[in-house]
Parts: structure tokens; sequence; C-alpha cells
């Protein structure tokens, strides 16, 4: 049996101006975690908070001993505090979830069950079967359609391609900690990278509450910032996935123009014609230098 200085389970608790329930949180992850028999540690990690978190944190410790607090000087986001947490973690599975009373954590042993039970299985998301979250009238769309692209670059379906619920091993993981970028978007990288190393990702359905306080999302930004994790993460494990479609497609369209502009006017080809297909060229010798890198890296 794994000792309490060596658990078998590490939680990461990202905690940012959660001053009104963090303390109930950490009673339900913790309740949940001793009823399941697993040997586990609370990583509480205060992220710079402008309000009394962590001095709740720190009151409520001696009622929890496996909760292990950590507060950073400086505001990092929660992309931050999960790599940190993950890559100190003494336990085989990290669980990440969130602070704010939305996400199930009384599931957690679930999860962490799956992956014990089959080691085919490397991470475990909870996919949440609604979406409670703040501008849900342009969230749902959007969040729909970044998850078909995902979707569509990857190969394969994904239920919930951020949910930030999830279990994982951290020795499959402990590659792609690194490319997790400090904001939301790092939920995003950590499916994107186990799905593009053939690393197999359980879905399980979970129930997804409203949140606690005031959401720290803002559309605009972390939308657009999701799109693009979405691309660099496929660039970096399979860049033809992006780039050699635009590419036949250029080069294509530039034969066709080709053809008609020989029959139109007479084995003269268009400016406008030959820029199209070299384009098309350049795009596609990228991608196929781009996909010799990645294959030549010793990862």
């Amino acid at each position: 049996m794994t000792t309490a200085e060596n658990p078998y389970v590490t939680i990461v608790l990202p905690c940012y101006n959660e001053q009104d329930h963090v303390v109930d949180e950490v009673e339900r992850i913790c309740a949940a975690m001793d009823a399941s028999g697993y040997t586990y540690e609370l990583v509480a990690v205060d992220d710079c908070s402008s309000d009394q978190t962590l001095a709740r944190l720190q009151e409520a410790a001696p009622n929890y001993p496996n909760m292990r607090i950590k507060a950073f000087h400086r505001n990092g986001g929660s992309g931050t505090v999960r790599r940190i947490g993950s890559q100190e973690a003494r336990g085989e599975i990290v669980v990440w979830t969130d602070a704010d009373m939305t996400y199930p954590n009384e599931r957690i042993p679930e999860l962490v069950q799956i992956l014990e039970k089959d080691h085919t299985v490397d991470q475990v998301v909870g996919a949440r079967t609604t979406e409670e979250g703040s501008h849900k009238l342009l969230r749902v769309p959007a969040k729909w359609f970044i998850r078909k692209v995902a979707e569509r670059l990857a190969g394969q379906r994904i239920p919930d391609l951020n949910s930030g619920l999830r279990a994982f091993r951290k020795s499959v993981a402990k590659p792609y900690l690194r490319l997790l970028p400090p904001g939301f978007s790092c939920v995003t990288t950590i499916t994107l990278a186990f799905l593009s190393n053939q690393h197999d990702v359980h879905y399980l359905p979970i129930e997804y509450a409203k949140r606690a306080g005031k959401s720290k999302f803002s559309f605009v930004s972390d939308a657009y910032r999701y799109i693009l994790q979405v691309l660099r993460m496929v660039m970096y494990f399979n860049p033809l996935k992006v780039l050699m479609p635009p590419a036949l497609w250029l080069v294509g369209i530039g034969l066709v123009k080709g053809v008609y502009d020989v029959v139109r006017y007479g084995f003269y080809l268009t400016s406008n014609t030959i820029v199209i297909f070299l384009s098309g060229l350049l795009i596609g010798s990228l991608a196929l230098l781009a996909d010799l890198i990645v294959r030549s890296r010793g990862e």
C-alpha cells in the first residue's frame, strides 16, 4: 500500500479569489478521497489572490492533514498553477479540478479508479453534459466550433475539449507539461498532447454546475487563445494536418486556373495563377519540412 509520504493521487487545486467557498471545496474533495481508500495529497495553490483565499486555506489546514498549501507571489494563471503543481506532484495519478464549485469533485475517485483498473487508458476527462458558464449564448457555439476544428485536426471525436476536471498518469504527461500555456487553454493543450501522441483518453460524463463567485473567463481573449492553442498543438505534433490541406487546395486551384488560362489566352499564364500555384508549393514544402523536424525530435 502506498504511504502518505508517497501518495497514489495528487489533486492540483488552483485557487484565485475563492474565499467564500474554497474551504467547502476542500472539504468536498477530502471527504470523497478519504472515503475512497486512496492515499492522496491535495495541493491547494493560491494564485496571488486579492481576497482572503490564502488565509481561509491556512485556517482550515489543521483539519485537513492531506492538504499542502502553496502560495504564489504573483498571479501566474491557472495553466501555470497546474503545470507547477503537476511537476511537483508526488502521486502517480494527477488530478486537475477547480475550486469554484462547478465540477462534481466528489466523483474524483471514479476518475482515478478508471486509470487504476484499465492500464490502456492514460487520461480520464470529465465530459460536461451541460454548459453553465458565463456568456452562454456566445460561448456554446464558439466552443462547438473550436472543438470541431480540434476533432478535425486530431482525427477523432472529442466530447469535451477543455474540461477542467481530469485525471492522468504523471509519467505519461511529464514530457508535455512544459508545453502548457499560463491561461485556461492549458486543459486544451494536455488533451491534444495526449490525443496527438496516441495516448488513450476516456471521457466520463459529468454534470456541470453554475460557478460560485465571479468568472475569470474573458470570452474574446480566451476564445482567441483557445483557437491559437489548438492550431499550435497540432502544428507541434502533426503539422501536415494543418498545412498540407491548404497547400493541396492552392496547387489544385493553380492547376485548374492554369488550364483555363492556356485555353483562353493561348499558352499564357496570368500572374495570379502563378502566385496561387507557387504559394501552394511553398506551403507544401513548409509542411514537409515541419513534419521532418517533428519526426526527428528526440521526445
